[in-house]
Parts: structure tokens; sequence; C-alpha cells
């Protein structure tokens, strides 16, 4: 998921910012403080079809990499995948940086959040859920990974004065764990850990879980990016996380050792760089300027779709009607806290 999480689960902040990108002269306005923006005007420009053609693609994008991972763990370990996917998106977002002539930073405390978000954004969840799929589905990940926006939301109501759960958002929260706990079963998969420590493969989805949640505190953390152009906050966290994955590669990986991959494994490792890392980190923000951020938390909606359709079929998987039913309700309190579909307005 995206540095831009808490925007999407608070689109009046995105709401303001557009309006005040409207006026004509004078000084750009600051941002006022959330407690203090109106909740009245509407949520979002409307979604054309090329906004939902966009939307669709970049739900594919974020989907396949599940895909994508799949494919190449027949051949890499997890941390030298992670590595090759983090290092190909840097190269090519920085030249999407120079291309665009964005002035570079120099200030230690910028890149040092780099080095903060690299970890919460992309080292711990992408070596998280990669190892989840040595173990699970590219499926069962997707519907596990859905559940960063309910992870958002309490890190933000927990981390800041500002960003409180309402009581609408609670109810959306509550639904959509009540999913998680029928997608893993987790009365089963507890007693099947507790009854047989050495059963690693157990701990998968909550590692999925737990990637989710450092998605959550980076979407939390990434705020403070606000006014540094997206394009180069993704070149510098995934730049930052390349470079703390180097010395995990070499004491665990030991990839010299490795045979040299497939050539479907290196299509790969390039498809999941290229596309759904650096192109999807573009089209992202492109569509938040297009759409508004609520509209574009409908993207959380589409990827275990687009995920589950490339693995049933591509990789020939199946899904329990128990991870189906876990998916639906899920989604559920994902639509719970949107809102748009069972409230008429903003708040609870």
């Amino acid at each position: 998921m995206s540095t831009d999480t808490w925007i999407a689960l608070y689109p009046e902040h995105e709401r303001n910012r557009t309006l005040a990108k409207r006026i004509p002269a004078g000084p750009i306005a600051p941002r006022p403080e959330p407690g203090k923006i109106s909740q009245s005007n509407d949520p979002s420009p409307r979604m054309d079809g090329r906004s939902w053609l966009m939307l669709i693609v970049l739900s594919v994008l974020w989907g396949g990499s599940f895909f994508f991972t799949e494919i190449a763990l027949v051949d890499l370990p997890p941390f030298t995948l992670v590595l090759g996917r983090v290092a190909i998106a840097a190269m090519i977002l920085w030249w999407v940086v120079l291309l665009r002539h964005i002035v570079i930073p120099h200030d230690p405390k910028i890149w040092l959040g780099f080095l903060v978000m690299g970890a919460l954004n992309n080292l711990i969840p992408f070596c998280l859920i990669v190892w989840g799929q040595t173990h699970i589905a590219s499926s069962l990940a997707a519907i596990l990974n859905a559940t960063t926006p309910l992870f958002t939301l309490i890190i933000a109501h927990l981390a800041t004065d500002n960003e409180r759960l309402s009581r609408r958002k609670v109810i959306g929260v509550l639904t959509g764990f009540i999913g998680v706990i029928i997608v893993i079963g987790l009365p089963d998969a507890m007693e099947a850990s507790i009854n047989n420590v050495t059963n690693v493969a157990a701990l998968a989805p909550f590692a999925v879980l737990l990637a989710a949640v450092s998605y959550g505190c980076a979407g939390v953390f990434g705020r403070r990016f606000k006014n540094s152009p997206p394009i180069l906050t993704a070149a510098g966290q995934t730049s930052a996380s390349s470079l703390m994955l180097i010395p995990l590669c070499i004491l665990i990986d030991t990839p010299w050792n490795l045979p040299f991959p497939k050539t479907e494994t290196i299509l790969a490792v390039l498809g999941i760089a290229a596309f759904s890392t650096a192109l999807a980190y573009i089209l992202y923000f492109q569509l938040l300027n297009r759409a508004g951020a609520s509209n574009l938390l409908l993207v959380t909606f589409l990827i275990p779709v687009s995920a589950i359709l490339l693995g049933v079929m591509f990789l020939g998987e199946t899904l329990a009607l128990r991870q189906i039913g876990g998916m639906v309700v899920i989604g559920l309190g994902l639509a719970v806290i949107d809102g748009r579909l069972f409230f008429s307005r903003k708040g609870d």
C-alpha cells in the first residue's frame, strides 16, 4: 500500500488542498488543522470513465505484486527478491525525478525520514508478505493485506490527537476484524501454533497481518512528507530500503551461492519492480490528484479481486469457502469505513 493511506482514510484533508489549489492568485493558503475542516463539502470529485480505468489498472498493478512474488519465490529467497524489487523501482523513480527536474533535498532530517519510511513502507511489509507467501497462497495474502486501512485507523487514533475514531469507523474496524478471524480461522490457527511450536507455516497469515500494521504506521508517519513531491518521497524510501536490505541479503541469503534464476523469475522481478512498485506509485499519485482520496480508497476493494483472479487463472490456486466469506466481511467493514454505501453524510 502507499505512503498516503492516511489521506484516503481522511479525505477532508485532501479536499481542503484541492480547494486551496483553485485560488487564482495570492499566496498558497496553509492547510488548516483537521479539527477545523468543514465536513459539509462534497467528499471528492466524481469518478469519470478514465478515473475508473486508472483505478482498475492500479488494482491490477498492486494485486499483481502477489502474483509476481509467487513466481519469483521458486528461485529466489525472500530478502533477495525484495531487494531486487525496491532497487529496480528506486532506479526508475529517480529517473522520473530527474526528468521532472525535481530538486533533491540535502537536509539530513529529510533523508532520515526517508529511512524510516523505507523501513515501515517497504522493508518490513515487503519481507513479511514475501515470507508469508512461501507458506500461503498469493490470494490469501492479498485478502489479509486488505486490512491495512483498518490498522491505519487504529494507529492514527492512538498516535494523533485530531484523527479520532468515529462510531461508524469503529463499527467498520470491528466488522473488518471479524472478517480476518473468518479468513484465517483464528481459533484453529492458534491451536495449531500451540500444539506444534515448530509449525512455522501457521504463522504466515499473522506475518501478512503484521505487514498491514507496518503499512498503517507508515501511513501515519508519512504525513510529514505532505510538502515533499510524492515521487521524490517514493524514490527516497525505496532507495533507503534498498540500502538496508543489502546486509540482510549478504548475511542471510548469500545470493552468490544461488543458482542463476530462470527467465520467468527474472521477468517476475522486473514486473514487480517496474509495474507493481514504480509505475503503481506514479499512477497512484496521478489518480489521487484526479479523483480525490475518498475515491482512491476504492482500490482497497479491488486489489484482492485482482490477486485472486491472477492466482486462480495462472497459478492454479483455490480459496476455501471460509476465506471467500471472510473477504466479503472485510470488504463490508471497509465499505462501512468509507461510508458512501451506507451513510448519507460524513461522521457518525
